[in-house]
């Protein structure tokens, strides 16, 4: 049986993705780490049991394991400035070879200054969340434009600056100027990029996952998926186990799904929260009010959202359950809407799901003494991996998956 993992958050983002394959990697048997949609907007907070901190955003979140390699697949969205940004602060905390294992797919595109600037502007007349970093704007242009920059054009300095050049113009046209380096300048930065890391081609993960297990590691949360999230405040990313299934199935290889949720529910920036709760104070060491994104907010167990998770990304093996050591003292069965939520047909139906939503409220039990055994029951999953901390030391996989099966053991 495979020995593959996917890990999702069933969430907003935020639950913890980063501090579980932390931990996978950290106990083996895996040496990959593949990235499987998103882009430089992740952000996965490790702390290391000495105490070390990185956000993680494009490098795998294994990547304080030694010898644990990154893939960025072909979904990705790679933005190579803050890929060197990301490579100079993991260097600062004793990681100096990260971009030594480091390989990017050639078709992943490119999110460039000039992505992020149009975010940036547009966001600001929107206000719909965003993490200001480019990635719907780097999505909608490969929608509407064949020639949208890729991974692989940094090792061909015409094509890339012709690409950019076009990129750059049909923004100022849409936009009106905005302030950006010029063509030359993001090139150079973009082909010093290819110099130093590995840019593959087909056939390239199929051929690591050959060698050994991998954790597939996702980014933001289902609940905000460019399809089945609560439309307009969603994300221009899948963030469902589909991404990760697509490149196994392409391999002939399979893997189990771990969903990651927290003892507490939160959201970044605005859109449905039923459960939100501003009198449920909790410490975010690592995560506060941005300028894009909005607030950090905090609420309740919601029970309703997750099963709806669940459904829309076809269940999970497993959980993987954060934070518990500060729970959310109530747990969301049903809203008062009278009827289960389901996902619509298309993005009108789920635009008026979420004006339902934005209406709703939650009717609530007490979540009791042990918070991984009520979650576990209200979702019908049962609960791999409990984590009180944020460090590796923090987290205790209980017997359905020991460090010895994890992955491998059929759940009954």
């Amino acid at each position: 049986m495979t020995a593959n993992v996917i890990v999702v958050d069933l969430g907003y983002g935020d639950a913890g993705k980063g501090t579980v394959v932390d931990w996978l990697c950290a106990r083996g048997p895996y040496a990959t780490v593949v990235r499987f949609n998103g882009g430089a907007q992740a952000a996965h907070n490790v702390v290391t049991t000495d105490g070390r901190h990185h956000t993680f955003a494009q490098f795998g979140s294994g990547t304080f394991t030694p010898g644990v390699v990154t893939h960025l697949s072909r979904f990705m969205m790679v933005d190579p400035l803050a890929l060197a940004a990301e490579a100079d602060h993991l260097a600062a905390v004793g990681v100096g070879d990260a971009l030594d294992r480091l390989t990017v797919d050639r078709d992943a595109l490119l999110t460039t200054p000039y992505h992020r600037a149009a975010n940036r502007a547009r966001d600001t007349a929107l206000r719909h969340g965003s993490c200001g970093m480019g990635i719907g704007e780097t999505a909608a242009y490969a929608l509407v434009c064949d020639d949208a920059p890729r991974a692989g054009d940094c090792h061909s300095p015409a094509r890339l600056r012709r690409r950019l050049m076009r990129l750059r113009e049909r923004l100022f046209d849409e936009l009106g100027p905005l302030e950006v380096p010029d063509v030359e300048e993001c090139a150079a930065a973009f082909g010093a990029f290819a110099g130093r890391a590995r840019i593959t081609g087909d056939g390239y993960l199929p051929g690591l996952l050959r060698a050994g297990p991998a954790v597939f590691e996702g980014a933001q949360g289902v609940l905000l998926d460019e399809r089945f999230g609560f439309h307009p405040y969603t994300t221009w990313s899948t963030t469902t186990f589909a991404g990760a299934e697509t490149l196994l199935a392409e391999a002939g290889d399979g893997a189990r799904r771990l969903g990651v949720l927290r003892a507490y529910l939160t959201r970044h920036g605005p859109g449905p929260f039923v459960t939100e709760d501003p009198g449920l104070l909790r410490p975010e060491p690592h995560n506060r009010h941005g300028r894009w994104q909005g607030a950090f907010r905090t609420g309740q167990l919601d029970a309703v959202a997750l099963r709806y998770a669940l459904e829309v990304c076809g269940g999970a093996d497993a959980l993987a359950v954060t934070h518990l050591d500060a729970p959310a003292p109530l747990i969301c069965e049903a809203y008062d809407l009278g009827a289960r939520i389901a996902p619509a047909a298309d993005l009108t139906g789920q635009a008026l799901l979420t004006d339902r939503l934005l209406s709703a409220r939650p009717r609530y039990s007490p979540v009791g003494a042990d918070a991984a055994g009520t979650i576990e029951a209200a979702l019908g999953v049962p609960v791999a991996l409990r984590s009180c901390g944020p460090a590796a030391s923090d987290k205790t996989a209980v017997s359905i998956w020991t460090r010895t099966d994890f992955s491998r053991r059929a759940i009954a």
